[in-house]
């Protein structure tokens, strides 16, 4: 029998705790830590450099964003104020000049309605260059295939109207060409000089156009036109054209022909050699135009400045569109020009 004060054998074993075996094993587990986070980092380092690659590739987007926000913003800011410029500042460049000089107006295109060689902007230089105190001459140089009657008439009226307001001598300087509408405007001039492979006559007038009404027959096309006024279809592209109508249109251009015959016959007077050719519409080179009487003297615009004007400083008067009004041109006109252009082959043209 065993005293009360002495254990049983069962309990002489070591007393063990609940749990003791996990808390024995938790400081192995809390050492193999580091190590297991090392290796889970190092396993992940490509997905850190993508990061790093993605956020860095953001960053250079953003900042080339800015950049070229600023730079546009810049582009913008000059164009405006080049506009703003021109508009308001560009007849401030004056061409006027107190020393004794030689005034030029250029004629260079198609002489028309808006274009540069139009009556409103050739009229507007030429006054400018007479009314200047220091121009001795004005000069205009000419380079144009023709264009308008209408228009060349008003340029001639005015020419006439400035040379004796100023009493200042006005002469015509050919370079290429001087045909039709453009010798329309030279034979107002004092004297005409040209280069002897010029262009130069071509006085006639013409009015162009198609006639599509035989191909319409073939296609079985069928015209469609309405009008109130037997000849308000004339000239209609895809009507037929009466006999009548022809002889009217012919009267029509015979009666500007005379006009224009009569401006240049009044713009040169004597010195005319007249042939049977020469209102023909026939054109010549500026060597046999001046043995015909229609120019005067082989010159250049250096030529005329400082052997006929005695003012060798050449000062251009021309005017021209400015960016603005090409802009406004371009743009804002771009549908009607087109309408505009589309009419034109029916007005009459001294071309």
């Amino acid at each position: 029998m065993s005293s009360p004060n002495t254990p049983d054998n069962h309990d002489s074993q070591p007393h063990v705790t609940p749990g003791a075996d996990l808390w024995s094993k938790a400081p192995a587990a809390s050492a193999e830590a580091p190590a297991a986070a090392a290796k889970a980092f190092g396993s992940g380092g490509w997905e850190r450099d993508v990061l790093e690659k993605l956020v860095f590739a953001s960053i250079k987007e953003q900042r080339a964003a800015r950049r070229w926000r600023f730079f546009s913003r810049l582009l913008w800011s000059v164009v405006v104020l080049l506009v703003l410029w021109v508009v308001f500042f560009k007849d401030t460049a004056t061409k006027a000049s107190t020393s004794p000089h030689t005034a030029v107006v250029e004629i260079k295109g198609e002489i028309a309605s808006g274009a540069d060689a139009s009556a409103e902007f050739v009229v507007a230089a030429m006054r400018s260059a007479f009314e200047d105190s220091g121009s001795r001459a004005v000069v205009l140089l000419i380079n144009s295939p023709g264009g308008s009657p209408v228009q060349a008439g008003i340029i001639n009226d005015e020419m006439t109207r400035l040379k004796a307001k100023y009493n200042k001598p006005l002469y015509a300087v050919v370079e290429e060409s001087c045909a039709s509408a453009a010798y329309y405007i030279a034979a107002a001039a004092d004297e005409i000089f040209v280069d002897k492979a010029s262009i130069v006559g071509s006085i006639g007038v013409l009015m162009d156009g198609f006639g599509f009404t035989g191909v319409m027959d073939k296609v079985g096309v069928e015209r469609r036109l309405l009008t109130a006024g037997e000849n308000k279809g004339f000239l209609d592209p895809f009507s037929p054209m009466s006999a009548q109508q022809k002889e009217f249109a012919l009267q029509m251009l015979e009666q500007i022909h005379q006009q224009f015959i009569g401006v240049v016959k009044a713009g040169r007077g004597d010195r005319l050699h007249e042939t049977p050719e020469m209102f023909s519409g026939l054109f010549w080179t500026g060597q046999q135009a001046v043995e015909l009487g229609l120019a005067d003297k082989l010159g250049s615009l250096d030529y005329v400045a400082r052997e006929v004007v005695k003012a060798e400083e050449v000062i251009d008067y021309t005017r021209r569109d400015n960016v603005a009004e090409r802009l406004a041109k371009r743009f804002g006109a771009a549908i009607g020009e087109g309408s505009v252009k589309a009419m034109r082959g029916l007005v009459p043209s001294i071309r």
